[in-house]
């Protein structure tokens, strides 16, 4: 017998199963705990006639994690049999303990997610400790699964279909006090005493529990598909969740399927559907691209995998931020959450005190959603100093330069800051394109130079890319990386380049929708198709939000660094179309009131009616699926060049700095899993044909061809 799950029967014949599974900081359901519940509900059949009731609770810090991704990442499609049964047993396991004929308590003393939630549905009653590290819920969804533990059809049961789709659909986490209003759990316990009496008393008052679905008569909530109003909702969900997933992603399309099919039969028949859904996600190859990257990849950033080893851990103190404008109001919000000390200068007081104003703002939204008290956010506040005089940067450790994309401004500002911080401050530029090899020339130390390269709009964007100048040492990498994870922000680690990664693959994706106009494409079949191939906004949008002008300044900038060094700028087809747009059109993006969008005051925007006479050219239309690749096989390919020149330094890194920092379609598991799992012989194939329809610059790289040619993936 395991002592993965604890059995203590006490005097009152109550039964404490308590989970414990040994050699792991969380509970999964592996095959240790699949054997170990065996066990247990074999052993409560028998002593059932002496028992009066089960509390099921954990001895790790959560209550369970959920399925074992190692095991679940290495089910291949001939395995479908075999692991189609096993989840029939897990989920035999859970029905034998909810029809017992004994009330069978969850005392919910850390987080329930997943599997551990599933358990947690198959007790009669639910108590949750009241504390903030505990969250329930089935985020299955965000790793291209579906709950295959009973989560489906519980949740159904449960709520009802409507209420129960955003829980499964859309992976929506609550924490106590919200899960009692929904009527997920039952009760909330100040601590582990009360929760476990609380338990106790549930268990005398109800010696006979059963599970509403199992009560005679039961109807689920709201009614089943074929009432009139769920059936109306129904009309309307499957186009609606279509438009969401662009057909990029299964899982939330299996979810409705196993929602709607399970609510239209019986409870057990409705377990059989779950799971053959279950096992069609598990087996297919958008869950292995998710679960590797958004899971193991994104663990491995997150442990410090890109950080230098042995340098001691910073914590930074006060944060001096150059320039108050969206970029820099940014920065100084999430570093002022994190309980760092800011002073935001910008020319004018004016400017930095508008730059505050964007935190109180956002503050303001969460002190009126009751997420926030106004103490907090007074606190919060209160850590940013507006400012028009370097001396105020006294006393700081860190430096973030965020001013506009001019080097000698930001030149003059760097060295003007530099003097009057710490002597041992970190000096960053959050450049989105300059070199910063050639930026730390402005200041004294340059191993002290970083680039830290945030996304717009910095609040909601979770990627921070950072970047090693040719000078940088490790312990202001490190004191970098810290800073990242200490503002709760994914770090990745690039070396110096231009563009370093994000912005160059970024710009390859803006340039091909422009190149595809400029051949005469269809406009709106461009926007279309790249939403389609799983971006999260087309080309043309992009490029209207980030502005024509910002593209042609840096495309001007560095005709003028690269003629500095004997070199000229490569010409690319879009290069045209942005000139055209620009001063022909007098149509440079959204900020001026026009681009490739319209932008009608109170209404959508739409395309610019004009696109399709100036542009479009009847013989020039390509099929869909060469428009689709155009876009994710430019983007691919040039990670592969990032890998080559040793700008990227992990696998890691770029899958999750492409999807994070520039919305490379999710479902693929990133730009090089993308070519892992097209497979990279046919990856070079369609390559080579994708260079000789449409240039040069689709050409596979070396590395990608010796790979290829080896078998071997990123």
């Amino acid at each position: 017998m395991t002592d993965a799950i604890r059995y203590e029967k006490g005097q009152d014949n109550i039964v404490v199963l308590t989970i414990d599974m040994p050699g792991q900081s969380a509970n999964t359901m592996n095959a240790v705990y699949r054997e170990a519940m065996a066990a247990i509900v074999t052993r409560l059949e028998a002593e059932k006639a002496d028992i009066a009731g089960v509390i099921v609770t954990s001895a790790k810090k959560t209550f369970f994690a959920g399925g074992d991704l190692n095991e679940l990442v290495k089910v291949t499609k001939a395995d479908a049999s075999d692991f189609y049964h096993m989840i029939l047993n897990i989920k035999a396991q859970l029905r034998r303990l909810e029809t017992l004929g004994k009330p069978v308590v969850a005392a919910i003393n850390g987080a329930a997610l997943g599997g551990g939630w599933e358990i947690c549905l198959a007790c009669h009653h639910r108590i949750a400790l009241d504390s903030s590290a505990v969250q329930l819920g089935l985020p299955e969804v965000t790793l291209g699964l579906l709950p295959g533990g009973g989560g489906v059809v519980r949740m159904v049961r449960l709520l009802g279909l409507e209420k129960a789709l955003p829980y499964l659909a859309e992976g929506k986490k609550v924490r106590p006090a919200e899960a009692l209003k929904a009527g997920l759990i039952h009760d909330i316990a100040a601590d582990r005493d009360e929760m476990l009496a609380k338990a106790r008393a549930y268990i005398a008052a109800n010696p006979t529990a059963v599970q509403p679905w199992d009560v005679k008569g039961y109807k689920i909530p709201g009614g089943t598909p074929s009432s009139p109003n769920v059936a109306q909702m129904l009309a309307i969900a499957p186009s609606v969740l279509r438009d969401k997933t662009k057909g990029c992603f299964p899982a939330p399309e299996k979810i409705m399927c196993a929602a709607v099919e399970g609510a239209q039969v019986d409870f057990d028949t409705a377990q059989l559907i779950e799971a053959r859904y279950f096992t069609e996600l598990t087996t297919g190859q958008v869950a292995k691209n998710m679960i590797g990257t958004f899971w193991f990849q994104l663990n491995e950033i997150n442990a410090g995998g890109s950080r230098p080893k042995d340098q001691p851990h910073y914590t930074t103190k006060k944060v001096g931020v150059l320039g108050a404008g969206m970029m820099g109001a940014g920065i100084a919000y999430v570093s002022a959450v994190a309980g760092i000390e800011v002073v935001l200068k910008d020319v004018s007081i004016e400017a930095a005190e508008k730059g505050k104003s964007y935190s109180a703002t956002l503050l303001d939204k969460k002190v009126s959603r009751g997420q926030m008290t106004a103490e907090k956010r007074d606190a919060i506040l209160a850590r940013i100093m507006p400012s028009v005089d370097e001396a105020d940067f006294a006393g700081c450790d860190l430096i973030i330069e965020a001013v506009f994309e001019d080097r000698e401004l930001k030149a003059k500002v760097t060295a003007a800051a530099e003097r009057h911080a710490l002597a041992d401050a970190v000096i960053a530029s959050n450049t989105s394109t300059l070199p910063i090899t050639s930026l730390a020339k402005a200041v004294e130390k340059q191993d002290k130079f970083i680039g830290l390269h945030f996304f717009s709009p910095v609040d909601k964007m979770p990627l921070v890319e950072i970047i090693k100048g040719a000078h940088t040492s490790d312990e202001t990498l490190a004191r970098g990386f810290d800073y990242v994870m200490q503002i709760n922000k994914t770090p990745i680690v690039v070396t110096d380049s231009r563009g370093f990664f994000t912005s160059r693959v970024f710009g390859t994706f803006t340039n091909e929708g422009l190149a595809m106009l400029g051949e005469g494409v269809n406009a709106a079949m461009i926007e279309t198709e790249a939403r389609k191939a799983g971006m999260p906004v087309g080309p043309l949008a992009i490029s209207d939000e980030v502005s024509m002008s910002l593209m042609n300044h840096i495309r001007q900038q560095t005709v003028k660094d690269l003629a500095a060094e004997g070199k000229q700028i490569p010409n690319h087809p879009a290069f045209d179309v942005v000139d055209l747009m620009l001063n022909e059109y007098k149509r440079p993006g959204k900020a001026a009131g026009g681009g490739f969008y319209e932008y009608p005051a109170g209404g959508k925007k739409h395309l610019w009616p004009e696109l399709k006479a100036r542009f479009e050219k009847a013989d020039a239309q390509i099929s869909q699926e060469d428009v689709r690749d155009r876009i994710l096989f430019i983007q691919a390919i040039e990670t592969v060049r990032c890998v080559e020149e040793g700008v990227l330094l992990s696998t890691a890194d770029a899958n999750i700095g492409s999807i994070f920092g520039i919305g490379f379609a999710a479902w693929t598991g990133g730009a090089l899993q993308f070519i892992n799992q097209y497979g990279l012989q046919d990856f070079v194939a369609r390559a080579q044909y994708l260079a000789e329809q449409y240039g040069e610059r689709f050409l596979p790289p070396a590395l990608l061809l010796e790979k290829a040619a080896k078998g071997q993936g990123f």
